[in-house]
């Protein structure tokens, strides 16, 4: 997996944000909502050598994951990192957000029904999120779609809004304040995965996880492996 942050700052979009482990109040970058360009901006056309890129080909690049692909403050900047994309047929951008509702604006003109090598991915926090985003998310041209249910702060009913979607994750809340994040609300997604035919991928337990009546508080560092040793992803 490959990084690629063309610019950096954000600030809250929805429930979800509350106590965001990168922006948050207890965050290291708390108050940085100032949106910028990185020195990073024009990595994915960047070599190490002549003959060497920066980002390799065949890569999963990971595109604006500490911050939103479509922050209103980045519109112009975006037109440079779809064509930077677009240059990069040899790369997957996996590109993830909360800002949905604004993915026509400054969208290229040759994108079509979609390019091949954009994975996107619409995240829903609680029922409010899915019953707002994940309609738009569906209606928009997208060959490669992926849902983020994280922090998963409630049981959610996805119903039909799995039909085109190749991949859900579920995830807990990492923080101090973290809220909690329920077992049997990660079973029932799985659920609702398997019934579709659609893949699951447990990510994280989160810093506060309630299973079989216990609340377990959880070290960040392990919150990945405690989610892997349940077993519960579906291919």
């Amino acid at each position: 997996m490959s990084m690629w942050e063309p610019w950096t700052g954000c600030y809250p979009a929805s429930d979800g944000c509350k106590y965001c482990y990168y922006y948050g109040p207890y965050s290291k970058r708390y108050g940085q909502n100032t949106v910028c360009k990185t020195a990073d901006f024009m990595k994915p056309l960047e070599k190490k050598t002549a003959e060497k890129w920066k980002i390799p080909p065949g890569a999963m690049v990971a595109t604006c994951f500490s911050t939103d692909f479509f922050l209103p403050e980045a519109d112009e900047w975006r037109r440079e990192a779809w064509s930077m994309i677009r240059q990069r047929p040899d790369c997957q951008f996996q590109i993830l957000t909360k800002r949905i509702e604004r993915f026509p604006v400054s969208l290229p003109e040759d994108w079509g029904d979609g390019y091949d090598n954009v994975l996107l991915g619409c995240t829903c926090e609680n029922q409010e999120a899915v019953d707002t985003r994940l309609p738009l998310f569906l209606s928009y041209p997208i060959k490669h779609r992926f849902l983020a249910c994280a922090p998963l702060l409630e049981d959610l009913e996805l119903g039909p809004c799995l039909s085109g979607i190749s991949m859900v994750s579920a995830g807990g809340e990492t923080s101090r304040e973290a809220r909690v994040c329920q077992y049997e609300w990660v079973l029932h997604i799985r659920e609702q995965c398997r019934k579709a035919g659609v893949s699951f991928w447990f990510k994280n337990t989160g810093s506060r996880f309630l299973k079989d009546g216990v609340l377990h508080k959880v070290n960040p560092r392990l919150q990945h492996s405690m989610a892997r040793e349940m077993e519960l992803n579906l291919e």
